[in-house]
Parts: C-alpha cells; structure tokens; sequence
C-alpha cells in the first residue's frame, strides 16, 4: 500500500486529465475565481446535500469516519460522478484518494483546479512513495515520504494541520494538509498553478478546513 498511493493516483489523475484536455473545454473561457462552489464560507461547516450520499457512501464502505468538504474552489463540487470529479481510488485496506480536477484551454493557456482527499484508516505515519532514479544506465529505487518539507502547523478548531510543500504521486506540485483523527491520518491538498497563486491556495486550503464536516459510518 506504501509505495502504490503514488503509482495509482499519479496513473488515474494522468488519465483523467488527459480526458479531460482532449475533450473538455467546459469550463468557460476565463479564469476560475476564488468563490464557492455551492456552500457559502459564512455557513456552518454542512456538507451539501447533493455532495453528502457519495461521501456517506465511502464511509460505510471502509468503516471510518471520512471528512466531507463544505466548499471547494470554483469550479469544483464534491460529488462523486460528472465533470469535474476526477478519480476515486479505495485500497484493500480502506485507504482512499478522492480526486476533483478541472481543467481549461480554451483561453491559449492553461488552467486548472486540482484538489485531492485522503485517508488512511488505522494509520497516522505519513506513507512512503517509491522514488525511481536512472543513473547511467542503472535504475535504483528507493522510498521516500510521500509528504516532505513541512512549513509549520496550523489550527482549525480542534485539528491541528502540518503544512507540507515537497509531495508525491497524485500530490506532487500540491500543497497539502495532513491531520490526525482518532488513529488516523487524512489530507487535503491542491496544485498550485494558474488560476491560483501560491497564496490563494493557501487560502483556499485554509477555507477547506475550516469548512469539513465529519461523517461517521451507518453500517
């Protein structure tokens, strides 16, 4: 499972997007402003009843509490099917990858909104992540974090977040959030490219954090 996490969501978000810049410049022709998606950031952290049954869904199927954003950034939603949903991955042992990416070209450049959930039932370790170098004709592999470059902790209520910039697999060009909850470890990443800067990522981050909602298993 260590190792796989980057190999199986760098190889589903590559398919994805390559879908995605072949046939879908649905977006629109501009930018994506920083606005929400369908739950306004003043609300109570609610996650949105037409994103909740596909997130309630993946709780009961792994058995563990699973953090549902309230707001995602425009254009993003978080349901599990249609544009711009990207990819869900669950492993045998309940770790799961939910992926959302949208992406535009229509403008003569590109731009894109890429988020990614995750969650490790059981486990709090950040995973490992194969690192693959040729070397004069030698191929060496090794393991790395898959998450690397910590930029301090942050708090939203009761949740303390550590800020990591150097990540792998799915992750890699993200900044990412990564917490613990009763034995496990979940996080929240997003790219940072055109349209967002740096640091209205980070806000976008922070927002996201600030509006999740827990749910719990049912069955």
């Amino acid at each position: 499972m260590r190792t796989r996490w980057g190999t199986l969501g760098s190889g589903l978000l590559v398919a994805s997007l390559v879908l995605v810049l072949a046939g879908c410049s649905r977006g629109g022709s501009g930018a994506a402003s920083p606005a929400s998606s369908e739950a306004d950031a003043s609300s109570p952290p609610t996650c949105p009843r037409s994103w909740q049954a596909d997130w309630q869904r993946l709780a009961n199927r792994i058995r563990t509490p699973v953090f549902c954003p309230s707001w995602l950034p425009n254009p993003l939603n978080g349901r599990f099917h249609g544009s711009p949903f990207n990819s869900r991955a669950v492993d045998r042992d309940g770790s799961y990858l939910i992926s959302y990416a949208w992406v535009d070209t229509s403008g003569g450049g590109v731009n894109e909104v890429h988020v990614i959930l995750r969650g490790y039932p059981g486990r709090t370790r950040i995973p490992s992540c194969d690192d693959t170098l040729t070397v004069a004709g030698k191929t060496v592999h090794k393991t790395i974090p898959c998450f690397a470059d910590p930029k301090g902790k942050k708090g939203f209520g009761a949740t303390a977040v550590t800020m990591y910039t150097a990540n792998q697999g799915a992750d890699l060009w993200h900044v990412l959030y990564a917490w613990r909850y009763r034995g496990s470890l979940y996080t929240v990443s997003e790219h940072v490219v055109a349209p967002y800067t740096y640091t209205q990522v980070v806000a976008n981050l922070d927002r996201m954090m600030r509006g999740l909602e827990l749910i719990r298993p049912t069955t």
